[in-house]
């Protein structure tokens, strides 16, 4: 079984999640941490919990999506996976978070195993099947615990919204064609662990969700 803990950081409040299994391997999805508060609270769980970080898997390549990426990539010695869709945003993360008044030591660290459409991500004795669902980037995957019947949705789908679809890359029917033709066909029960904000279930979306 994966458990699935979540982590709120950075004034954007990106959801980062470390899943683990009884093997106690891990990966952490989406590292958001900024500052060195948020960096101790996410070392203290693994730490606490006796796990073995193994990835960093990213749901897409926004900056506070990666904001964490270069101090979790060094701490635990980890390589990235992520869709080859978004790795242009990587060079200009300094420079956009600036925009923002934030600043970053310097980009995030390059993406090193490229995901794609049907793939699975592994750790442990847990299987995450991926699908590329663009929209709200190019390059934004989604991971679906099928034994679970969970999903890991980043930025593409949230409770009673989805993601927004005017940055660079972005188009709002692709988006919506990609939750409606994938996400969509997930179980009703299936619970989403969106990239910002509370979770919500397949089923919901279905008969709530304004935008689709």
């Amino acid at each position: 079984m994966i458990h699935i803990t979540p982590f709120a950081f950075s004034p954007f409040q990106i959801n980062t999640y470390v899943l683990h299994d009884d093997t106690k391997e891990c990966i952490i999805v989406d590292p958001g941490c900024l500052e060195v508060r948020e960096e101790q609270r996410l070392e203290a769980f693994i730490t606490q919990n006796g796990l073995k970080p193994v990835k960093i898997v990213n749901t897409h390549l926004h900056l506070d999506h990666v904001f964490g990426s270069a101090w979790v990539a060094d701490r635990w010695n980890l390589e990235i996976w992520a869709h080859e869709g978004d790795e242009f945003m990587l060079p200009h993360t300094v420079d956009h978070a600036l925009s923002y008044g934030i600043r970053m030591n310097s980009n995030p660290p390059a993406v090193n195993h490229r995901l794609n459409e049907g793939d699975e991500v592994t750790f442990g004795n847990s299987h995450l099947k991926v699908l590329h669902v663009p929209g709200h980037s190019p390059g934004s995957v989604v991971l679906y615990d099928p034994e679970g019947q969970r999903l890991l949705a980043g930025d593409v789908l949230f409770r009673d919204s989805i993601g927004r679809t005017d940055l660079p890359g972005g188009s709002f029917d692709l988006l919506k064609q990609g939750i409606t033709g994938k996400l969509f066909t997930l179980p009703d029960e299936a619970i989403v662990y969106p990239g910002h904000g509370p979770e919500t279930t397949i089923g919901w979306e279905k008969k709530h969700n304004p935008y689709l």
